[in-house]
């Protein structure tokens, strides 16, 4: 290779016949750590393709008719209006297929599964589509360290032996943990190479196969209503050094990574901390995310411990997607979805390193960030917390557990917190929402303190990220488990679910849920699944179990004390009756949403005109949250006014308000619901009544718009025009339209 002084590239020209064709890069560089000067083969960090295990790069042409599904380039993508219209679900490719005896046993746990549409997991995906579901995020799907890509050394547990231990026994997770690193599994965490198809997933793990798999897995999912999003994870690498999946290092020895004083690689990410705010990683992180977006159709990037980011290369990444054009690149840049995890800590923690792209700086730039506000208040506690701190959702003040020691003041005070946190993500956690507290005073998002901190933080909706679950920590269903009250029923735990999803649903922003949550999704209490084996993570698509009670978790035995009468109690075991309910009231929540603009405002200006929170102040009903949507801003053609009672509160309750005049009806979806008991909600003489643990949606449905006759539009003289007339339905509400059309795409190209 011949090094250009000035680009500083180096490069060599093959011949044509060396495509497909397999190669390394044999690199001289001077290596800290051993003193001296080493000679190192090392595959190729922009590598397109690899053989089986990453051991060498392989020299394609992405364009390759033969890497590409029929009619790949005139794939479709589903139509989406807005970022505020996005609903994601979380999903892992293998759990996804896995256990599905449905999808031929060759293809289970492979990209080619998505593509198997009469699968049981395929038509729960489009069924999800059908009712408003829009992404999948699928866990990271790049070329991985952690896990052997040769099927064949994969081991094994005897899940027959296995089923045969009691629901709260340990050998479960001892036979498990026998096989950790031999098995299939890995979350995937991982990184090697981060613009090649992880090879694990592929039917054939050895060169173009992954390419293509991957591409027909994208098409499949497009062509069912579902655009694909990829969890990212440039903040860390697997290794460094001369470790042999250190890659980056064994080229450049002490740049990709972000080092310490003493020159070692920062590792608070858990591994091996990329420097992006260096010119050469920030350009491998943008070259690499064009890749996935103009060569993979990929429609939406999360990014994992963003916060380890700069700013600055967040927004890189975004002005290079920006200018991808349908015409020039196959892809619209401008609707590719950008959102990942603004946590704080670390050595970049509070800007040390830098303006990062953490919750606090991200205000303005339209990515998304996980609001784990919300999330905390609907739970309770946080991951770091005991486990069986209640919140709003899951009983706090009303069905105390066992655990609840404090007093009825304190526990008001932090309901009160709670239910702010939650109102304030119900608005697009935005930093100026203002609100009435529990004492009276009216504050703006960021005046509400979360831990220190400001609770509101956004400038647009498009940057809450709201959601109560997600792969990592526990499911939802295991976390009001743990939480709930002893005498709460099964049927009251599953409320306490459902209503937990609702403040999701309907919240302004981006709603995101972990797959599985809408059938009651179990990891048997394990809060760390990510080496815990098909076994802890199972997916069942017959809905005949939801893995809870699966035997004691690999991660926190030292909650084992809590979740061992837990796991054995036969009464807290959902039949597939309870998961099929739960999962058509999911269903349903879609179906609401999807039903109103309301739900899915689109500006700060629109939040705060459209949106009002009710029964606030000093003499609120707890744990009633009643949310007001106006249709101010003339967006919904169906409704007026929508409001949402999201009741926690284990009894009926009733409520009114002087200024609800309307004729409210009960949301057309739930007069038809699943849940009975929400089909109860009623509103008469200007009282609201709901039951208990229940979210009821009430609308004004919006009169048809008149028709105005016009006559003699002339556009001629008098004496030559023709006596014409035209009917116009509805001409002012048109116009209202066309300039909220003209407004909505101003934004857009601002």
């Amino acid at each position: 290779m011949q090094w250009d002084s000035q680009t500083g590239v180096w490069s060599f020209s093959g011949k044509a016949e060396w495509k497909n064709k397999f190669y390394l890069y044999e690199v001289n560089v001077y290596v800290p750590s051993t003193g001296k000067i080493e000679t190192n083969l090392v595959t190729d960090p922009y590598s397109f393709s690899l053989s089986t295990n990453s051991k060498r790069s392989q020299i394609v042409d992405l364009n390759d008719s033969a890497l590409k599904p029929q009619d790949w380039d005139s794939t479709q993508k589903p139509a989406l209006a807005a970022p505020e219209d996005i609903v994601i679900y979380e999903l892992h490719i293998r759990d996804f297929s896995i256990s599905d005896q449905t999808v031929p046993a060759e293809l289970r746990g492979t990209y080619k599964a998505f593509t198997v549409k009469d699968s049981n997991g395929m038509k729960h995906l489009a069924s999800l589509a059908q009712a408003g579901l829009t992404h999948i995020h699928l866990l990271p799907a790049f070329d991985i360290a952690s896990v052997n890509e040769d099927a064949s050394t994969w081991q094994t547990v005897d899940e027959a032996q296995l089923k045969t231990y009691p629901p709260d026994s340990d050998q479960q997770a001892k036979a498990v943990s026998a096989i950790t690193g031999s098995d299939g599994f890995n979350w995937g965490y991982a990184p090697l190479h981060y613009t090649t198809p992880e090879g694990s997933y592929a039917t054939d793990p050895n060169g173009t196969p992954r390419i293509v798999e991957f591409r027909e897995m994208v098409q499949s999912l497009r062509e069912s209503g579902l655009s694909v999003v990829m969890d990212v994870v440039y903040n860390h690498t697997n290794a460094s050094g001369q470790n042999a999946n250190s890659v980056l290092d064994r080229i450049v020895p002490g740049y990709y990574h972000r080092l310490n004083a003493e020159g070692n690689v920062e590792k608070s990410t858990c591994c091996e901390n990329t420097a992006t705010e260096h010119a050469m990683m920030r350009k491998l992180m943008v070259d690499s995310i064009i890749t996935w977006a103009k060569e993979y159709k990929v429609e939406g990037f999360r990014f994992d411990l963003m916060g380890h980011h700069m700013l600055d290369d967040m927004k890189a990444v975004r002005a290079a997607l920006d200018v991808l054009t349908l015409e020039k690149d196959g892809v619209d840049g401008k609707f590719i979805y950008m959102y990942g995890e603004g946590w704080d800590f670390g050595e970049v923690a509070k800007n040390a390193r830098g303006k990062n792209a953490t919750q606090l700086n991200i205000a303005g730039t339209g990515i998304g960030v996980f609001n784990d506000r919300l999330r905390d208040a609907v739970r309770g506690g946080n991951p770091f917390d005991d486990v069986r701190l209640q919140g709003f959702a899951t009983g706090l003040l009303f069905t105390n557990n066992a655990n609840e020691k404090r007093s009825v003041k304190d526990q008001q005070l932090e309901l009160n917190d709670y239910t702010d946190w939650i109102r304030v993500g119900l608005a697009g956690n935005l930093a100026n929402y203002e609100l009435v507290r529990a004492n009276g005073e009216t504050v703006s998002g960021s005046q509400i303190s979360y831990n220190d901190a400001p609770a509101g933080y956004t400038a647009d909706p498009q940057e809450n990220i709201v959601y109560v679950s997600a792969h990592d920590n526990q499911t939802l269903f295991d976390t009001v488990q743990v939480k709930a009250p002893a005498e709460a029923t099964l049927a009251d735990r599953i409320r306490m679910n459902n209503l937990a999803l609702s403040l999701v649903m309907f919240s302004q922003g981006v709603p995101f849920f972990h797959a599985g949550d809408d059938i009651l999704r179990s990891k048997s209490f394990d809060p760390n699944s990510y080496n815990s084996g098909d076994w802890f993570n199972k997916l069942d698509w017959t809905y005949e179990s939801n893995n809870f009670g699966v035997g004691l978790p690999l991660e926190g035995t030292g909650q084992w004390d809590i979740y061992k009468p837990l796991l054995a109690d036969p009464k807290l075991v959902p039949a597939k009756t309870d998961t099929l309910s739960a999962s058509a009231v999911f269903n349903e929540f879609l179906q609401i949403r999807k039903s109103s603009k309301l739900f899915r405002l689109e500006t700060a200006d629109e939040i705060q005109r459209d949106l009002t929170f009710l029964n606030t102040g000093p003499n609120q009903t707890p744990s009633l949250i009643v949310m007001r949507l106006q249709d101010n801003s003339n967006l919904d053609s169906k409704y007026q006014e929508v409001i949402v009672f999201f009741n926690a509160r284990p009894d009926a309750t009733t409520f009114n308000d002087a200024s609800l005049t309307g004729d409210y009806v009960l949301h057309p979806v739930q007069q038809n619901s699943a849940d009975e008991v929400v089909k109860q909600a009623s509103f008469e003489n200007g009282t609201f009544t709901m039951l208990g643990r229940t979210t009821a949606v009430f609308v004004i449905k919006k009169e048809p718009a008149p028709e105005v006759t016009v006559t003699s539009i002339a556009t001629d003289t008098p004496d030559t025009a023709p006596n014409k007339s035209l009917t116009v339905a509805g001409s002012i509400a048109a116009f209202v339209t066309l300039l909220g059309l003209g407004i909505f795409l101003r934004r857009k190209q601002a």
